[in-house]
């Protein structure tokens, strides 16, 4: 038995009943229903195309081989905005629509008039249920400005259920939409809750899953390399001094948990940056599929499951290391798992199945600089005093700057009035000090971005990124490689480039979606319209997608 199999016994148990299906193929069932009982999402947070196929050499049968070898997949699939985050991505996807209509801008963003942090699902009107709710935590849709699918299913059949679920409030509430029920991890208890805007209290199978303390079986376990060390050559190898040595260590193998006494927020926090955070979370999808009967009611229902381990990964160690690398093989493992089980318990006639990805990443900056690249890193907090500092000599104001917000930089535009500046000049002379600063390619002006030039390059990614209503004035592109960063090591993304644009659009239902590599340029705002029409739906209205026409 290998090590592998040993922690998916050991771990959970839900999975102890689970009889894993060692297929070289999906099954091929006779005839499908007219449309899907159940649209399944499977999103890998922060997972760039180039992984997936850069490493097929080495997947499972059935995993993201699946897609590649038996579904419809799309090798040249893109986000069309340019500001390529985890919670712009995520409201993307189901709705169709840029964030210059969702409203979800960013993460996190400043309010334009006063200058507060707003985070994109935060809304201090509702709370966790059973876990502590923190100041800006993701409880609501409320930011949302559009509708998604789930809703649009929602609205024609209301006994349907949309539920989505994610080791991040984001990654959950967003494609969930505002009639969905949205499930996420909690990384002070390492428990699966909801908030107050979906229920008043959670469902008894969720109260049992957590009874269980799931996440405390991965207490101390090993994360160890899944192939032989020659498998790994084409990657960057571990302890590099740019790796996050914080957390789980930057080597392999890592004991996850080592030196604590037991399980704590600590040790749960480092359970979501393993590959031990995606077999979690997909047995709670497990446990959602069999106690909600997820098509298996005679209606039709979505399920998302984002997956949020790859991108903590990243984020620490860079896509080029030998850790993303293999944890982007033991994720291969545990979907084929999961796809297995859904076919087992929903039907592989009976449901449809789509992978995607949130945002690339780019290449860790130190990494890069030792190949030749120009790349660094951009530090908010020196270059808006350095800004400020120029605004104040120019102008005799302080602070005439609020802060980075998102993508861009937010002047205080009431303050330059009550001081008689006209904002124009002070927008100008902010915008000069910028493009000034090591590291910074394009800023362009609230005026660029309202207006219609459709040749100045990355303007119009960034346009599908401004709503004028919450994104600051002066919206910055910095140069390739180069990456907005609090820290001295690890990597990021965020930029229009192809490193962070170019993520897998994967599909496969037989009966439903054909076979075979699309090779011309999508976009990710084309999966809401394309899943749309398969299920017989309207898409979405706000959605500027168009549909693939993906059925045989």
């Amino acid at each position: 038995m290998s090590m592998h199999t040993r922690r998916r016994l050991l771990g959970l148990s839900v999975l102890a009943a689970l009889s894993l299906i060692s297929a070289c193929s999906a099954p091929t069932p006779a005839a499908p229903p007219q449309v899907p009982k159940l649209l399944v999402l499977v999103v890998i947070d922060g997972l760039p195309m180039r992984q997936v196929t850069g490493y097929r050499d080495q997947l499972a049968p059935d995993g993201f081989a699946r897609f590649l070898d038996h579904g419809r997949w799309f090798a040249n699939a893109h986000y069309g905005h340019g500001h390529t985050v985890t919670a712009a991505g995520h409201s993307v996807m189901l709705s169709g629509a840029y964030p210059q209509r969702s409203g979800i801008i960013s993460n996190e963003w400043r309010d334009p008039a006063t200058g507060a942090p707003v985070y994109n699902t935060g809304d201090a009107a509702y709370t966790y249920l059973d876990n502590p709710t923190a100041p800006l935590a993701g409880t609501s849709p409320r930011n949302l400005k559009v509708e998604t699918l789930g809703d649009v299913l929602r609205t024609r059949s209301p006994a349907s259920k949309v539920i989505g679920i994610s080791g991040k409030d984001r990654g959950a509430i967003l494609p969930a939409g505002h009639k969905g029920t949205a499930y996420m991890y909690m990384g002070e208890t390492g428990q699966f809750s909801s908030s107050t805007y979906y229920m008043a209290g959670l469902p008894a199978w969720v109260k049992a899953f957590n009874a269980a303390k799931p996440a405390d079986a991965f207490f101390q376990k090993t994360w160890a390399p899944l192939l032989p060390e020659s498998a790994y050559a084409r990657s960057v190898p571990d302890g590099q001094p740019w790796q996050i040595a914080s957390g789980n260590g930057n080597k392999l193998p890592a004991v996850i948990g080592d030196k604590m006494d037991g399980p704590g927020p600590r040790f749960y926090g480092g359970v979501l940056a393993s590959p031990f955070g995606d077999e979690l979370t997909l047995a709670f999808a497990r446990a959602a599929v069999t106690n909600e009967k997820l098509g298996q009611r005679g209606v039709q229902d979505i399920l998302s499951v984002s997956l949020s381990s790859h991108d903590y990964v990243n984020h620490a160690f860079g896509p080029e290391s030998r850790l993303s690398h293999d944890h982007t093989l033991h994720l291969d493992r545990h979907l084929q798992a999961f796809f297995q089980f859904l076919d087992k318990t929903v039907g592989a006639g009976n449901y449809v199945l789509t992978l995607t990805a949130d945002h690339g990443f780019t290449d860790t900056p130190e990494w890069a600089a030792s190949q030749g690249r120009d790349a660094g890193r951009f530090a908010s907090s020196p270059s808006l005093a350095i800004v400020n500092a120029a605004l104040s000599a120019k102008f005799g104001v302080d602070s005439l700057a609020r802060g980075f917000s998102a993508a861009g930089l937010l002047l205080n535009d009431q303050l330059a009035a009550e001081r008689g500046l006209k904002f124009a000049d002070v927008q100008a002379a902010a915008r000069e000090e910028l493009l000034k600063l090591p590291g910074v390619a394009s800023v362009f002006t609230r005026e660029q971005l309202l207006g219609d030039d459709r040749t100045t390059p990355y303007l119009e990614a960034m346009r599908k990124s401004f709503d004028p209503t919450r994104a600051a004035q002066l919206q910055i592109v910095l140069k390739p490689n180069w990456i907005h960063s609090y820290r001295p090591g690890g990597s990021s993304h965020g930029s229009p480039y192809e490193v962070d644009t170019h993520v897998p659009l994967l599909f496969w239902g037989p009966g439903y979606v054909g076979q075979g590599e699309g090779k011309a340029r999508v976009e990710i705002a084309d999966l809401a319209p394309t899943l749309a029409a398969i299920a017989g739906l309207p898409a979405p209205a706000q959605a500027q997608g168009r549909d693939l026409q993906l059925k045989p």
